[in-house]
């Protein structure tokens, strides 16, 4: 496309400091021009493709991005080939910020790498990258400052203060003190249950749960399943929406792992409050990934009375629009809009944007594939 001028450094993470925005020179809105925004995680990655005005022009879902696994050069090859695909469904409009807000994007070196690769790309004037948490936390926070908490495969955080001061977290597991998410539950949702089936450890519901899922005979017949590739380990993530209804109906173990999510959580919540200077303010905490927008009473509820206790005037909530609308009004914040057109188009787009939308467009994708 010829571009040669770029915005280098992400909003909140590589510059450290939240983008003041405001009346940018703006222009008559060119319905040609657009805005891609990008929110990946572990499991999927979504794009769209949005005019100025806040039209939504394309929407597009794959695999999600895992640098980890796949290795750099492959994962950003899938991430290219999305971005391409949402553009040419669009109309190939004139693309004036790329923004690129991804799991695994953890430290400023990653995003630097994966920045450089994305400029290299040439599909847009400016590009930002972050990490998805920012994504999350814009979709959350109409003040732009506040706390956002990924629960899904695994487990993130960030908090933005008012002067755009940024707390982040390691989040790369264990030996950076991460516990949580979707892997980490199904994991000791497989250890109770079958250690309940050996006697080395007391009875729970979830060993007929475990079972009942996969259709095998015991919670030890789908782990051996799972050992001898018979069983993808991929699917154990689907063992979390059982952990839920078993503490809601008393099952001791099960309701130890909600607790301890949920102190997990807050451990996040409070320490970005406090690391942002906005733990004694009306901060806005900001719950997502598939274990959190779950809304699962017996954990969302923990968290928000636990949170409570120790930050009495922050308050929870889960949006209703998915992290890519985050990253929309993100590349929004980007580009030369009035107060008044950006108020329009997040309208615009806040009225469109659904979850459905995303589904079916992966399912489209799974279709032609």
């Amino acid at each position: 496309m010829g571009y040669s001028q770029y915005a280098y450094g992400s909003p909140y993470c590589r510059e450290l400091r939240v983008p003041f925005v405001g009346e940018v020179n703006p222009a008559p809105v060119d319905m040609m021009e657009a805005v891609v925004a990008v929110d990946g995680g572990n499991s999927k990655t979504d794009v769209a493709v949005v005019r100025l005005d806040g039209t939504v022009l394309s929407v597009s879902r794959s695999a999600g991005y895992r640098p980890q696994k796949l290795g750099n050069d492959k994962a950003a090859q899938g991430l290219r080939a999305l971005i391409l695909e949402g553009i040419k469904a669009a109309g190939s409009p004139r693309i004036l910020h790329l923004g690129v807000y991804v799991a695994n994007a953890d430290y400023p070196a990653e995003e630097a790498e994966l920045q450089q690769r994305i400029v290299g790309w040439d599909l847009a004037q400016t590009v930002g990258v972050g990490n998805d948490t920012l994504a999350l936390l814009r979709s959350g926070s109409t003040e732009r400052f506040g706390v956002a908490v990924v629960c899904g495969a695994g487990i993130n955080c960030v908090g933005v203060g008012r002067n755009g001061e940024v707390a982040r977290f390691a989040a790369i597991g264990r030996m950076s003190g991460d516990w949580g998410g979707g892997l980490d539950l199904a994991l000791e949702i497989m250890f109770h249950a079958t250690r309940a089936e050996d006697g080395r450890g007391p009875a729970t519901v979830l060993s007929g749960m475990v079972s009942s899922h996969f259709g095998l005979s015991s919670a030890l017949e789908v782990a051996q399943a799972i050992h001898l590739g018979l069983v993808d380990q991929s699917r154990l993530h689907e063992l979390v929406p059982l952990l839920f209804p078993a503490a809601e109906r008393g099952d001791s173990l099960a309701a130890d792992l909600v607790s301890r999510q949920a102190d997990e959580v807050v451990a996040l919540a409070s320490a970005a409050l406090h690391r942002t200077g906005l733990a004694d303010t009306h901060a806005t905490v900001v719950l997502g990934g598939g274990v959190l927008s779950a809304r699962a009473p017996a954990l969302n509820n923990t968290i928000s009375e636990r949170l409570a206790t120790s930050h009495p005037l922050a308050h929870t909530i889960v949006p209703d629009q998915p992290p890519l609308f985050g990253s929309i009004l993100l590349a929004f914040d980007k580009v030369p809009l009035s107060r008044e057109e950006r108020h329009l188009a997040t309208e615009r787009v806040s009225k469109t944007l659904r979850p459905t939308q995303l589904t079916n467009a992966a399912n489209t994708r799974a279709a032609s594939s």
